[in-house]
């Protein structure tokens, strides 16, 4: 997986933590991150895979099974925010947000290496 670093990833810190701009492709063969999208307005997004179909919030409930795995945060601390029907998907995680930004910009910038 190559991911190109940017400044303006798809982290954003909310009031009630961090947000996360992906792009979600359901029915993949796999689940796994796929790098970063340009989206039209500038910003990035993270690309995401899922085995799951889009159907009954299955596809969101994998989306948000495999962020929780990957950057160690309770499922429950994850929503969908916009998006809950669309491929483009605005997430939200709880918590601190300063300690969850900066840990989520170290994920980021090791998956470049």
């Amino acid at each position: 997986m190559t991911f190109a670093a940017s400044a303006a990833g798809p982290f954003r810190a909310s009031p009630d933590g961090v947000r996360v701009r992906l792009k979600v492709t359901p029915k993949a063969k796999r689940n796994q991150f796929g790098g970063l999208l340009d989206e039209p307005d500038g910003g990035k997004a993270l690309k995401v895979s899922v085995t799951a179909a889009p159907e009954s919030g299955k596809a969101n409930d994998a989306v948000i099974a495999l962020l929780a795995q990957e950057w160690g945060v309770a499922k429950s601390a994850i929503s969908v925010v916009s998006g809950a029907t669309d491929r483009r998907k605005l997430v939200e995680i709880r918590g601190p947000s300063p300690a969850l930004l900066a840990r989520l910009q170290g994920w980021l910038a090791a998956q470049t290496h």
